[in-house]
């Protein structure tokens, strides 16, 4: 038994951006719109044209940059404030995963009030919020389509997961244009990120053949294409592959869950501030190498997708080219390891283990992952020497 929802209206293509006034128009006319963006994004030159089509469709806008790169609650209060002061009507979010989750938790807050710790620990109901409009300049977040909004509790370092369908957004204008600019290490970040949520997401305990469908095919794309967007950022022909194989991804985890590497990157993304992207690769290889041995025909299949095994390579063998191609796949794009982290100490490790442990996706993982567990894996990818699989918990 499985169930899919989808109530994102999607436009994707070379130049769409230009067509946001009327996309929003569609939502509501001469709308009173939020632009929910961070500085970064506004540096790039990309928010100026948007405002301005906007504008010239009749729309009135006002901008909230108060955007961290794990976005903060305390900032999502701020802008529900704006978003109330101003009568918001339309929410858009341009910009990555953060620019994107702020602008649902602020349509959410705004409208009805509340705080984020209170919706993601189930003390406040969801109800609908301002349509939001989604407009990635990254491929990877997947953010666009999906029903969650990942906020950091600023004063315990907590991630919350906000999750209801009601927060998909009404509208995703994916443009590949609005990512050439995206620099080698955020392009490989964001990637990797992307390739994690299409993993996850179609592995997870919650996966569905709706789900293994999107992941699979985002993975064929994703892994020739990154390469070749990391080492040339106007290659329109990569970046156009990585934004679809990103969307994929999102459709994929955004229907099921993500699972283990991803509740480690959370916390070391809550506790350092490490980019999500960064933290997602540093501990994907050891992750697959924990959970391979449940379902080894299941991630034999995951490396003859993404050609890092032969269709004629039996399942342990494939299995073993999994975890090295994936090694050399994040070596490659320069993905720090966890050691060389700035700020990343040992004497942590219990916090943070902790942290991954009561993220609500670790249920999810493939296979039953426990609080110790998470330490070993901490303490096996700080060495960079790879956990014996003996030396985990076997269940």
């Amino acid at each position: 038994m499985f169930r899919y929802q989808m109530d994102t209206s999607i436009h994707f293509g070379v130049g769409e951006a230009n067509a946001i006034g009327q996309r929003v128009g569609e939502l509501q006319t001469a709308a009173r719109v939020l632009v929910v963006t961070d500085p970064g994004v506004e540096r790039a030159g990309l928010v100026e044209p948007l405002v301005d089509a906007l504008q010239a469709a009749g729309h009135t806008v006002t901008r909230f940059n108060q955007v961290a790169p794990n976005p903060r609650d305390t900032d999502c209060l701020v802008g529900a404030e704006q978003f109330r002061a101003e009568g918001i009507e339309v929410v858009v979010g341009v910009g990555g995963g953060s620019a994107m989750d702020t602008a649902k938790a602020i349509a959410l807050i705004g409208a009805h009030g509340g705080k984020p710790v209170e919706y993601a620990d189930g003390l406040r109901r969801y109800a609908t919020p301002a349509p939001v409009v989604c407009v990635p300049t990254t491929a990877g977040t997947g953010s666009e389509v999906t029903r969650s909004a990942v906020i950091t509790e600023a004063a315990t370092h907590r991630k919350l997961t906000l999750k209801a369908a009601a927060l998909r957004p009404k509208l995703a204008i994916l443009d590949p244009l609005l990512t050439l600019t995206v620099p080698p290490s955020v392009t490989a970040a964001t990637g990797v990120d992307a390739l994690v949520h299409a993993i996850e997401g179609s592995t997870c305990t919650l996966a569905s053949p709706i789900t293994r469908a999107f992941g699979l095919e985002a993975m064929r794309r994703i892994v020739p294409a990154l390469p070749r967007a990391y080492a040339d950022g106007q290659d329109v022909e990569a970046r156009t592959e990585m934004l679809v194989g990103s969307l994929l991804a999102g459709l994929c985890f955004g229907a099921s869950d993500v699972a283990a590497v991803h509740c480690l990157a959370e916390a070391l993304g809550g506790l350092y501030d490490t980019p999500h992207g960064v933290a997602n690769a540093v501990f994907l290889p050891e992750v697959l190498r924990f959970n391979a041995p449940v379902n080894p025909a299941m991630h034999a299949e995951l490396a003859r997708t993404m050609g890092f095994a032969d269709a004629t390579d039996g399942d342990g063998v494939a299995v073993e080219q999994l975890l090295n191609g994936i090694r050399r796949f994040t070596a490659h794009l320069g993905i720090p390891r966890l050691c060389d982290l700035p700020g990343v100490r040992r004497e942590d490790f219990d916090q943070l283990a902790e942290l991954a442990f009561a993220n609500n996706s670790t249920p999810s993982n493939v296979r039953p992952v426990s609080l110790a567990d998470y330490r070993r894996i901490l303490d096996a990818v700080y060495d960079a020497g790879g956990a014996d699989e003996r030396g985990l918990s076997q269940r």
